[in-house]
């Protein structure tokens, strides 16, 4: 029961030192809050301009000093690239055209291409 008792008096209480404190608050005067709120959005809006001139700035960094230097780069690779890939397809068709190929599991040896050379070197020679 002593606990029930005390909640009344400590809500009580806690709104009468709260009224007691806010007599303490020292409130500003419309003066200085007019002039607080202007310090507060001109310095908001310079930040604001800064942050913008530096995006700016970086985004034409990236787009004119950047990006066609990393386009050079890649384009070297991809030449690199282009030509590891065109040799490897080289080499792909090579392997298909080959004069060995499998078929029904026995080796066969396909001398079409050998058949085709010599034909040509034969009508030369006639």
């Amino acid at each position: 029961m002593a606990n029930k008792e005390k909640e009344p008096k400590n809500k009580k209480r806690f709104f009468k030192d709260f009224k007691a404190e806010l007599k303490k608050v020292i409130w500003p005067t419309p003066k200085q809050l007019v002039n607080n709120t202007a310090a507060v959005v001109v310095i908001v809006i310079i930040t604001a301009a800064i942050v913008f001139a530096l995006d700016f700035a970086f985004e034409a960094l990236n787009k004119y000093g950047i990006n066609p230097i990393k386009s050079k780069v890649r384009g070297t690779n991809t030449v690199v690239e282009q030509n590891i890939d065109e040799t490897n397809n080289a080499v792909e068709n090579a392997e298909a055209n080959n004069d060995v190929q499998n078929v029904n599991g026995t080796v066969v040896e396909n001398n079409s291409a050998e058949n085709s050379n010599n034909e040509v070197t034969n009508n030369m020679n006639e």
